[in-house]
């Protein structure tokens, strides 16, 4: 998280006996001027703190952060926002077909002389497949 700009100097620190781990308050832009967090749906919080936090003004951009703050619920505006998962969950129908993309990526890198491992999701999947009367979720990556 160093490497990432904090233009509402919203990163802070929490020490714990575990040590200290680094969060966003996202009241901080509230001080910043940019609005009421209070205002936002719970939804749309998550998605600003991952907004904040990956901000980078490559891909998500200082304006993308205004963007959300300034969200009406009566005018919600037409802003495209970049959005990063935690998880994806694939079903068997849309899965394995991700899964055999990935094992065709693995084998052409291998083929070419590089590290077939550098080839995996950029967020964690599981793979559920369906038989009969259960579900087995599966790893990908």
């Amino acid at each position: 998280m160093a490497d990432r700009l904090d233009p509402f100097r919203s990163r802070a620190t929490l020490a714990t006996p575990h040590g200290a781990y680094a969060y966003y308050d996202l009241h901080a832009l509230e001080r910043a001027g940019l609005g009421r967090l209070e205002r936002l749906p719970f939804s749309l919080r998550v998605l600003l703190e991952a907004l904040v936090r990956h901000l980078d003004e490559f891909i998500v951009h200082r304006g993308d952060v205004e963007a959300l703050m300034a969200w009406k619920a009566k005018s919600p505006g037409q802003a495209e926002l970049p959005f990063f998962p935690g998880r994806v969950v694939l079903q068997d129908f849309t899965g394995v077909p991700c899964v055999v993309d990935l094992a065709a990526m693995r084998d052409a890198m291998k083929a070419l002389g590089g590290d077939p491992r550098a080839i995996n999701p950029a967020v964690p999947c599981d793979l559920v497949i369906r038989s009969t009367g259960s579900a087995a979720p599966t790893r990908c990556g």
